[in-house]
């Protein structure tokens, strides 16, 4: 047992009678803090406090949501190095990795409230027939009460108060339940939220393990999960017994093919950053390499010295790297077994290979060869500092194995424009990107979201914000007399007048419409 009375199973915090969560620095494993284990009731309290705030949030409109979101955006800003600091602490990212979160929540944060309005604002619809002329048709979007966000130890802001943000700004209230291995940012964040710039009631973070998200699951009018697609699938079923509808994403396993036009360094370049990123912990990280013949060796032979010039292991401010330490001791022992299948079914690795040793959790970033579609790591989600390089013969067979996966959710092309554009509309998943990689994260004016395995629902754009409400329908009647023609009683003069109406309406040619055949 360590000193807060928690065991750790295969890298997972084990409930105990103990009500402390102990967080560990996967740089160096020390214990950098502690955080309460909540068991249901206590969920159930928070979910029922955030409700009976939510009608005051959302009778705020757009507007007056923005203007608190605006002052959390300033408080981001003020204590971005506090942030970075407690994200390194319970990551191991590299500074310049933890960077890009504060800086993607600032941003989104200004783009939902300067669109907000336009996306959830009450819509007039004109009638399609002339039968409801005398009808106003509207739209309104009214968010679901409480929304239930579990997110994911690899962004631990990013993919919880990414969510969080466009819940809020539709009127939603918003609990969140982070990892257990990385609860300490968020719920800074939310402190500062309702302490230092005085947030109404309406967001809060509970704290624990599966339990404690279960119980989140059991609370909440939505439930928005990121993970894996074995835990997505119990979510979505946990959530089927309340009928409480869910987004989900689910992770991928994302291909990146290089066409014999295209730009080599640039390509190389991408495929290392977008492969080794985070540590290779990214949902949207380049996985598999297709390269068409004629380029595959100058191609590789660039990835593999980019790959090779990684700098890898703890850093600060002062002093920066490239890679950091994995984050989860399970995905640590996910990414060698898939490495070690690899090079026992003739994989060789021309960098990398194996973990570091020493203290901290380190992989090394590897680029593996002579990889078929027989190995896991070309079929599973790795979420390492790893990348699979595949020669094929044209764009056609890269395109057959590219699609040859149940995930879906990003992709990269790269070549001469027109010709990867071509080939990009062509890959199956929810984003693809033209000579670019993970660009589509930070795109926040087109949706992002998964194909196949890869999940339900989507972020950004206005299904980003439009998935956290229930869209109600009004149909108002302008000007009528005491009855419609379609109300009692029924007469046969009345019937035979809408009858004739509706052809006349309906019909597509003037025989048909004068009641004529034909």
């Amino acid at each position: 047992m360590t000193a807060a009375g928690k065991a750790r199973i295969n890298g997972q915090q084990e409930r105990t009678g103990d009500p402390d969560l102990e967080v560990f620095n996967p740089a160096d494993g020390s214990v950098v803090g502690v955080v309460p284990d909540m068991p249901p009731p206590d969920v159930s309290a928070y979910a029922e406090r955030l409700r009976a705030a939510q009608p005051a949030w959302e009778a705020f409109g757009p507007e007056g949501r923005g203007e608190h979101l605006r002052n959390w955006l300033n408080w981001i800003v003020d204590n971005q190095d506090r942030i970075l600091d407690t994200m390194q602490r319970e990551t191991g990212k590299v500074r310049a990795d933890a960077t890009n979160e504060p800086a993607y929540l600032t941003d989104l944060i200004n783009f939902y409230g300067s669109r907000a309005a336009g996306f959830i604002g009450e819509e007039a619809i004109r009638p399609h027939s002339p039968l409801l002329a005398s009808k106003k048709l509207r739209v309104q979007y009214r968010p679901h009460p409480v929304v239930g966000i579990i997110s994911p130890w690899n962004f631990p802001l990013i993919l919880s108060l990414g969510d969080a943000i466009p819940a809020l700004m539709a009127g939603a209230a918003v609990v969140v339940k982070p990892s257990e291995f990385t609860p300490l940012g968020i719920a800074e964040v939310a402190a500062a939220w309702k302490h230092e710039i005085g947030g109404p009631d309406v967001f809060d973070v509970v704290q624990g393990i599966g339990e404690t998200g279960g119980a989140l699951v059991d609370n909440v009018d939505f439930v928005q999960f990121t993970g894996s697609d074995r835990t997505g699938r119990k979510v979505m079923a946990r959530a089927a017994e309340t009928l409480t509808p869910v987004s989900l994403e689910l992770g991928g396993k994302d291909p990146m093919i290089v066409l014999r036009d295209a730009d080599l360094d640039r390509a190389a370049n991408a495929a290392a950053w977008g492969g080794m990123f985070n540590s290779g912990q990214v949902c949207i990280s380049v996985e598999r390499i297709y390269v068409e013949e004629p380029v595959y060796d100058e191609f590789l032979a660039k990835l593999t010295a980019e790959v090779g010039r990684i700098r890898q292991g703890s850093d600060d401010a002062r002093n920066p790297k490239d890679v950091g330490a994995m984050t989860s001791p399970n995905q640590t022992a996910i990414v060698e077994g898939q490495v070690d299948d690899a090079l026992a079914g003739g994989a060789r690795a021309l960098t990398g290979g194996k973990r570091v040793p020493g203290p901290g959790d380190y992989f090394e970033p590897t680029v593996l060869v002579d990889v078929d579609h027989s190995m896991k790591v070309m079929r599973d989600e790795t979420f390492g500092p790893v990348v699979g390089v595949m020669k094929v013969d044209d764009a056609e067979e890269a395109l057959r194995l590219a699609n040859d996966t149940r995930y879906g959710l990003s992709g990269s092309v790269f070549g001469s424009r027109d010709n990867a554009e071509r080939v990009a509309r062509r890959v199956e998943c929810g984003a693809v990107n033209v000579n670019d990689v993970l660009v589509n994260y930070f795109a926040s004016d087109v949706p992002m979201g998964g194909w196949k395995e890869s999940g339900i629902g989507y972020r950004h754009g206005a299904q980003g914000i439009r998935k956290f409400c229930r869209t109600e329908s009004l149909v108002i009647t302008r000007f009528a007399g005491k009855r419609e023609p379609t109300w009692y009683p029924y007469t046969r003069g009345k019937r035979g007048l809408i009858a004739r109406l509706t052809t006349l309406l309906n019909a597509r040619d003037w025989r048909r419409r004068l009641g004529l055949r034909g």
